[in-house]
């Protein structure tokens, strides 16, 4: 037996102060590994066994390799004032990871982009420094959640490393024909995604952080392909797309989800075709939004997708501090001019793609509105506070949705955004950069008393962050150790000693 790929962490909920986890290993071999669990001791009591439940995912991983997945199942019940550190064996394999008081606010790191657009640039760019970073942090103020929003994997490359480079060459009316994928392009898309995630997540600086917090993962479009979901329904529809989409689904759910069907997906919003998730803890509550199952030119999600997750939020009357995870940014500047700019310059640049399937398109902002304004209204009917979690565009940034429209307490309806991104992709070019910060200071109108804005980070000239980063969400302690409502967002940037800091109060302070 060898372990070629894990233990992969996945939060699976909280409820009644059991906290449970599910760890993922890909083996081969023909004996199944060995799993133990214990909570370590502490100064108040001894170590004690955990109950593991076993899952056999697929007996067979793959088609053409004899490899296994296997996930087991731990459920710890919480202290009441202190965390717990609970250490897992696979096959005598030490690992260890951290769990919350019971009811308090998790501590959390946040990433997205963990790849490369252009594959090439893995030879020139070390895609370490931040994740080494992260696990620095990690030994010094433990993280309960890993939140990663979009681009887990990178499966941009498999356009000029299979047999997809002469499909993409062939005229528009080959490539659109309704005729089945052949065999071996298929076989060559589902080897290059199996291939791509044992790959990515073994390297060892991901591979430590995902076996020792639990993650909490939403695809986007390199997850699928670059720009799924926004490109002509002719090609969203064409045999190979649709082929493509089946085989990047079906390893999503087994290597993100730890599950082999959707049915089973711990945390899922019932009644909905997509996968968005939603979870309690605590005081604190995480909305975690697919925008991509269900994407086309004309929507973000469908109307089944979008009622799961306001039924989940009409129904959190004492959340104080609600997390929603969109991929895409909800607040940033309108790009159509940056655009414009950029395909008028020779080759390919990093932020082209992204352009063309923002919120700001012009076909996105209804539904852009509408969630501007549920959010709001559970505000001001719960006093909840709303934080937004982004990715994607390449850069740290702060963004507020500010109404005048609705008030709590008597004072103005503040929505944060806090966007981290890339913990691994490089950053948009100078151009690009000095784009946005001269854009930066604009403020939206969105309609009467809806404004959003980019916010200078505290004690800085700048809007926006140009160099890879990820985000920690840090919960002040009281005495007791128990969590306060104020949440201490930092940004860990490559190469600065000293992260950026925003504080985000409750909406009545």
């Amino acid at each position: 037996m060898a372990v070629v790929l894990g233990p992969i962490l996945k939060f699976c909920g909280c409820a009644d102060g059991k906290w449970t986890v599910s760890a993922l290993v890909v083996w081969t071999g023909d004996t199944q590994p060995t799993f133990q669990a214990t909570v370590l001791p502490s100064a108040a009591s001894a170590a004690r066994p955990l109950e593991v439940t076993t899952r056999r995912l697929r007996t067979r991983l793959h088609k053409r390799s004899v490899h296994h997945a296997d996930n087991w199942l731990i459920c710890i019940e919480q202290h009441a004032t202190r965390d717990l550190q609970v250490a897992y064996s696979i096959d005598g394999q030490v690992h260890s990871f951290t769990v919350p008081a019971r009811d308090n606010a998790p501590t959390c790191a946040y990433t997205s982009c963990n790849g490369f657009s252009d594959y090439k640039k893995m030879k020139d760019i070390p895609q370490d420094p931040v994740w080494n970073k992260m696990h620095a942090n990690h030994a010094q103020r433990p993280y309960h959640l890993l939140l990663m929003g979009g681009d887990q994997v990178y499966s941009d490359a498999m356009w000029t490393t299979t047999a997809l480079r002469d499909w993409a060459a062939a005229p528009n009316d080959k490539k659109l024909a309704k005729k089945p994928v052949s065999k071996t392009l298929q076989t060559e898309i589902d080897d290059f995604f199996f291939a791509n995630y044992l790959k990515v997540w073994s390297y060892q600086h991901i591979a430590r952080m995902l076996a020792s917090v639990p993650t909490v993962m939403m695809w986007d479009d390199h997850d699928i392909i670059d720009g799924w979901g926004s490109y002509p329904p002719a090609f969203q529809q064409s045999p190979v797309f649709e082929m493509i989409y089946q085989v990047a689904r079906d390893y999503f759910l087994l290597f993100q989800q730890h599950s082999a069907t959707q049915d089973e997906l711990p945390l899922r919003l019932p009644l909905q075709p997509g996968f968005s998730k939603a979870a309690r803890i605590g005081d604190y509550g995480l909305l975690v939004l697919d925008l991509r199952s269900e994407r086309t030119p004309d929507q973000v999600m469908g109307a089944e997708a979008w009622d799961a997750a306001y039924r989940w939020l009409d129904a959190q009357h004492d959340c104080k501090h609600l997390l929603i995870m969109s991929s895409i940014p909800v607040v940033h500047p309108d790009f159509s001019t940056l655009e414009m700019l950029l395909c008028a310059l020779p080759g390919q640049q990093e932020l082209e793609d992204d352009l063309k399937d923002h919120w700001l398109s012009r076909t996105h902002q209804w539904e852009r509105l509408r969630l501007i304004h549920r959010l709001q209204e559970w505000s001001q009917q719960t006093g909840g506070r709303v934080t937004i979690l982004s990715g994607d565009v390449h850069v740290a940034a702060i963004g507020a949705i500010e109404s005048r429209q609705k008030h709590y307490q008597g004072k103005p309806i503040t929505i944060h955004q806090l966007t981290s991104s890339g913990v691994v992709h490089p950053p948009p070019p100078a151009m690009a950069l000095f784009y946005l910060e001269h854009v930066g200071d604009r403020v939206e109108e969105l309609e009467g008393g809806i404004t959003t804005a980019m916010y200078k980070f505290p004690g800085t000239s700048h809007r926006y962050i140009g160099a890879r980063n990820y985000l920690s969400l840090e919960p002040d302690r009281a005495a007791d150790g128990r969590a306060r409502h104020r949440l201490w967002a930092n940004w860990h940037v490559e190469h600065e000693a000293t992260p950026y800091r925003q504080a985000i109060l409750p909406l009545a302070e």
